[in-house]
């Protein structure tokens, strides 16, 4: 309840209250009957969405004002009923939020029908469970942590439980976003792990205590930021699986060797490692970084916040890959050395092999679960600058003297050059085959 005391310009002391229509009936003291009719009234305007509101005149009966505003002499006047409606893309917004896996719960000082009238409105699911402040404050923890999971509207809040809904939610393993605007809003956003203002009706409290801040209270930005949230995280994963993948053939390619006393142990030297460093390096900086979002992407699930970042079956794939690159690597070596071919061309087949391996690696990396007949139709122009260049000085190695003879290539025939390519496609094509079977169904 909020009281204004003005004096007019005759001398008159106007007392004047507003709020919620418990506590104005409450100071007003009316017979039970005229409560009840009001009550009545107040929860059909409810049911209709309307956010009411109590209306009193108060009077002073001593030249002093008393200590408190309900200690004034009230008398009931009415009712106002605010008509708030949802944003027009609210109910897609909510949508999109539940595509990607996120519940969405209100949690409103309304009254309980209004708070309902709205969610069905916007189409929240789980609009029909229903649990009250007073209710929230009653619970013990483990009845709160199990109602608050099962539960989308949270009607006649007050900051005390709000908090304990959002510290049960992430007692329960939940990341939990809060949104608000109001002081009461303060504690909630706080402990949140992600606490989102609104920057033009937000109070100071609210923005100081949020995480995050709305320019222009459109929440229809929040599922932006998701979806670049994802995007990111996901790009970031193809990365690091990508440089996991593509070291393993490079250390294998050295060790091998010289743990099996083959004939030319050191076939790479330190030239050969610093041309392959220039070409990753870009690779995964500048090309998977600039990967657009894959299809799906919003329709899929949060991660568990104890999922580990590249860890069980996702690193072992890009263990996989790296073997199965330095395999065609060490094949290509093998095959030539016993072949009789001098170690110029040894390591000219070699080198071609890891680096044609480098660029299809990076093409099939651009997904895990699409296939790159699915994926090289999505624009990167990046990413084909970046294999461009690669490829293109591969063949000044190959083909420009000064080139080859820094790097200690020889000339090798088309065919030699195939077989390197033919080598390269096995060693990292099997990951399309495993694609295909385990998500292409």
């Amino acid at each position: 309840m909020m009281t204004h005391v003005r004096q007019s310009p005759t001398g008159e002391v106007l007392v004047a209250g507003k709020g919620a229509v418990e506590h104005i009936l409450a100071v007003c003291r009316l017979e039970a009957a005229v409560a009840d009719r009001i009550r009545s009234v107040t929860k059909q305007l409810s049911k209709g969405g309307f956010r009411v509101l109590g209306v009193a005149k108060g009077m002073c009966q001593s030249p002093d004002y008393p200590a408190a505003q309900d200690e004034f002499a009230w008398s009931f006047l009415g009712l106002i009923a605010l008509e708030n409606p949802p944003k027009p893309n609210a109910g897609a917004v909510i949508r999109a939020f539940t595509d990607a896996g996120i519940d969405v719960k209100m949690i409103t000082g309304d009254f309980p029908e209004t708070a309902q009238a709205i969610a069905r409105q916007v189409g929240l699911p789980g609009a029909d469970t229903l649990v009250t402040g007073q209710e929230v404050m009653a619970m013990d923890e483990p009845t709160l942590r199990q109602r608050a999971a099962k539960t989308a509207v949270f009607a006649r809040m007050f900051p005390e439980a709000k908090l304990r809904v959002v510290e049960a939610l992430k007692q329960n393993g939940e990341v939990v976003a809060m949104t608000g605007d109001g002081v009461n809003d303060g504690p909630a956003l706080k402990a949140a792990h992600i606490g989102v203002a609104m920057g033009k009706r937000g109070t100071e409290v609210a923005r100081q205590a949020a995480s995050l801040v709305l320019v222009n209270d459109d929440l229809s930005n929040m599922v932006d930021a998701i979806a670049q949230g994802r995007r990111i995280y996901q790009n970031l994963k193809k990365a690091i699986s990508y440089i996991v993948s593509i070291h393993i053939p490079i250390i294998l390619t050295v060790a091998v060797p010289l743990l099996a006393n083959w004939k030319w142990p050191n076939l790479f030297s330190p030239v050969h490692i610093i041309f392959l460093e220039l070409v990753m390096g870009p690779t995964c900086s500048i090309a998977f970084e600039n990967e657009p979002a894959e299809a799906g992407q919003m329709q899929q699930p949060p991660r568990l916040m104890t999922d580990t970042f590249l860890a069980g079956p996702e690193l072992g794939r890009s263990i996989a890959q790296g073997v199965g690159i330095a395999l065609a690597v060490l094949g290509v070596y093998y095959v030539a050395m016993q072949q009789g071919e001098t170690i110029s061309v040894v390591r000219t087949l070699a080198f071609s092999t890891l680096v044609l391996s480098n660029i299809l690696l990076t093409l099939v990396n651009r997904s895990f679960t699409q296939s790159v007949f699915q994926t090289i139709r999505v624009p990167n122009w990046m990413l084909w600058v970046m294999l461009s260049l690669t490829f293109g000085l591969l063949l000044a190695t190959l083909f420009f003297p000064p080139a080859q003879r820094l790097f200690g290539f020889a000339t090798v025939t088309a065919s030699a050059f195939g077989w390197c390519t033919l080598a390269a496609l096995v060693g990292v094509g099997w990951i399309e085959g495993y694609k295909a079977v385990r998500y292409q169904r």
